[in-house]
């Protein structure tokens, strides 16, 4: 009875030791199922979509039985890859997994390295298209593009944009011509449309090697008899005007004051002409609103009457970011 006790169990150990060695990957071959479209992996080898590779990308190349082959390559700058036992350099870039994987069969069976390759080809890591989003946005950033990525998706990487951004969004991205040449495509997206859905299409697919720059947009610069002197910027979808800028500023100080003063640019000119407001009457209502546009100066003076000087307009390019050293603007109340 001991002896054949011992041999059940003989048996057994046996047995599970033959069926854990069949559940682990060979140690010369890392594990690299193919990828199916559609279908997510654990993998890492297989987590990233199926896109046309580029320069710079990292691919996982399995071949069965032939572990010299299966390892991780870099693309070189020059769009290729070099394979052990492979006599010549192949080039990928441009081609998509399957369209790799069906070269690098081609090649082995070339050069009678195997008679019936199984190859697995996978991206690992994109490095050939970077997605650039700069400017007024709260967190500019750089990344790589995925597949399905549109503009919406960017400006989500960089964390929105902050109150400055301007009505429109730049999107430039770049065409290679039958010649190799780079041709830059702007394309301008109005920051509404895209936002409200009034129109989808303008929520545009990215491919990569794109630059998005969220512009500022201009500003109205309110300095004098106010609590908060301020450069606020001016959004096509809402008019900017006296009443709106004085609230934002928190309303004037505590002297009163019966007449402010636009500074506007003249059209076609760097002349900026003196336009009278009636403040007291817009703040009680008995005259209506003044609109103000971008670059707009609304100088409210004090009870005294002290008009604004160099000084002043230059600590206003210091809130606003923007350079009005040289303009002084003079006259009497």
């Amino acid at each position: 009875m001991k002896l054949l006790y011992r041999s059940l169990v003989g048996i057994l150990l046996f047995a599970f030791g033959i069926a854990a060695q069949t559940d682990l990957p060979s140690a010369g071959a890392p594990s690299a199922p193919r990828a199916t479209p559609g279908v997510q992996s654990d993998n890492p080898l297989t987590n990233l979509p199926w896109l046309a590779v580029g320069p710079g990308d990292l691919l996982g190349v399995t071949v069965m039985d032939c572990p010299e082959l299966s390892r991780a390559f870099r693309v070189a700058e020059d769009g290729s890859i070099t394979l052990p036992l492979l006599q010549n350099k192949l080039h990928v870039a441009g081609l998509k997994p399957p369209e790799i994987e069906q070269l690098i069969a081609a090649a082995t069976k070339e050069q009678h390295l195997l008679v019936r390759p199984s190859v697995s080809v996978a991206i690992m890591d994109f490095r050939s298209r970077p997605i650039n989003v700069v400017g007024a946005v709260n967190l500019p950033t750089q990344f790589q593009a995925t597949s399905g990525m549109t503009l919406l998706d960017a400006l989500s990487q960089a964390h929105g944009m902050t109150k400055d951004a301007g009505p429109d969004i730049v999107v430039t991205s770049f065409q290679t011509g039958p010649d190799g040449v780079r041709t830059p495509l702007t394309r301008h997206i109005p920051v509404h449309a895209l936002l409200h859905d009034t129109d989808p299409s303008l929520n545009i697919p990215l491919v990569g090697g794109e630059e998005i720059r969220v512009p500022e947009a201009d500003k109205v610069y309110v300095v004098g008899n106010v609590k908060v002197p301020s450069a606020l910027p001016v959004h096509d979808d809402t008019e900017t005007t006296v009443l709106k800028v004085l609230a934002q500023c928190q309303g004037l100080t505590s002297f009163s004051t019966k007449q402010a003063y636009v500074y506007r640019i003249k059209p076609g000119t760097k002349e900026r002409q003196e336009i009278t407001v009636p403040l007291r009457d817009i703040v009680k209502r008995s005259a209506p609103d003044v609109a103000l546009l971008p670059n707009d100066v609304l100088y409210i003076p004090d009870a005294t009457g002290k008009r604004i000087t160099l000084t002043t307009l230059e600590k206003l390019a210091e809130i606003g970011g923007s350079t009005l050293s040289g303009m002084a603007v003079w006259g009497r109340l």
